[in-house]
């Protein structure tokens, strides 16, 4: 019998301890957790609910503002005037031409210069990382035509494009010192009681802005922009592509 029988026990639990670390850190223990995979740009024709991370800067950006009927519309509802609201429709006509499309839904009641705001943080992030400012298209319909109309403004880049949809109408009247700046085409439907002509904003455009002017003569007043008619998709897309 030993004669320091704790001593040899206290020894004996050590040297195991030490081996059994020993064999967590080394070949016979778990391997390391594998690093997570870098973050991949969305590939063009993608939809997104908000900025991409990492954003891509070889790629054209088109930000979709909606109309005001749909920051309250349940999933479903129809307007009771202009029938059903194809947002998502309108989105994947948008992605299915190359595009890459970004399209938050705003809060209901959202005001629309705090709505531009956030417009132009967006849009100076995208070239804040590369992007090219003429790779970068706003589309705004109705209320979303009215924020995109403040956020040419506050951006003041001649290089990033805007595409108003139904936007310009009464409320302009109450806003003479807004100028628009940017590469800017308007479309409107000709039997639209709510919405018109842009051309009496445009010719408040700084010099080194573009502007051009579709009218439509679809029917459907408002309603004409609730679908993606390829009269005003293809149009909107070829001034996202810079013609």
């Amino acid at each position: 019998m030993s004669r320091h029988p704790v001593g040899a026990l206290g020894i004996l639990a050590a040297a195991v301890a030490a081996l059994l670390i020993a064999a967590a850190c080394g070949r016979g223990g778990s391997p390391p957790a594998a690093p997570a995979p870098p973050s991949r740009a969305p590939s063009p024709g993608t939809v997104l609910r908000g900025l991409p991370s990492p954003i891509d800067p070889g790629a054209h950006y088109l930000m979709y503002l909606h109309n005001q009927f749909w920051e309250t519309a349940a999933p479903g509802e129809a307007h009771p005037q202009y029938g059903l609201y194809d947002y998502e429709g309108i989105l994947a006509a948008f992605a299915a031409r190359g595009l890459t499309v970004i399209a938050e839904r705003r809060e209901p009641g959202a005001d629309p210069p705090v709505s531009a705001d956030r417009v132009v943080r967006q849009v100076r992030d995208l070239i804040a990382a590369g992007t090219p400012a003429s790779a970068i298209t706003v589309v705004g319909f109705s209320k979303g035509g009215a924020i995109a109309i403040l956020a040419s403004s506050g951006l003041a880049d001649d290089g990033v494009n805007f595409v108003i949809l139904a936007g310009c109408g009464r409320w302009l009247s109450s806003r003479p010192d807004l100028v628009p700046r940017g590469r800017m085409l308007s479309v409107f439907e000709a039997s639209d009681d709510l919405a018109g002509s842009c051309r009496p904003l445009f010719d408040r455009a700084r010099p080194g802005s573009q502007t051009n002017e579709i009218e439509l003569h679809l029917g459907g007043g408002h309603g004409a922009f609730f679908v993606p008619h390829r009269e005003w998709i293809e149009p909107a897309v070829e001034w996202a592509l810079g013609g």
